[in-house]
């Protein structure tokens, strides 16, 4: 029985990837669990691992849900994470990110 799931970033600059899920997430990482590896634990089961691969880097995507969308949203865009706001999509709402390498992160939520 699968019990978590770990969503996977690769990117080519660790250090630059760090500055800007630390920015994403409000807080540095949870673990380094090896050279080259930073995880977020977002909850009971979840995170988010960004890896440095420079030859997979940028063709990741995430997709996180978000219970209050528009305060995220808020929330990121002070802190200097560019986005376009939240749109409409998939019968919800969506905010979408990309991370300095080109990575999708989409989060939604109502």
């Amino acid at each position: 029985m699968i019990n978590g799931v770990l969503g996977q970033s690769t990117v080519t600059d660790l250090a630059r990837a760090e500055e800007w899920y630390t920015r994403l997430f409000d807080r540095e990482p949870d673990s380094r669990p090896m050279d080259g590896l930073l995880e977020w634990h977002l909850g009971d089961g979840f995170g988010v691992q960004v890896w440095s691969e420079a030859d997979r880097a940028g063709r990741s995507s995430i997709v996180l849900v978000e219970t209050d969308l528009d305060a995220v949203a808020t929330r990121l865009a002070a802190a200097g994470v560019d986005h376009d706001g939240a749109q409409p999509g998939g019968g919800a709402r969506v905010l979408q990110l990309t991370d300095p390498d080109g990575n999708r992160v989409v989060i939604t939520g109502a």
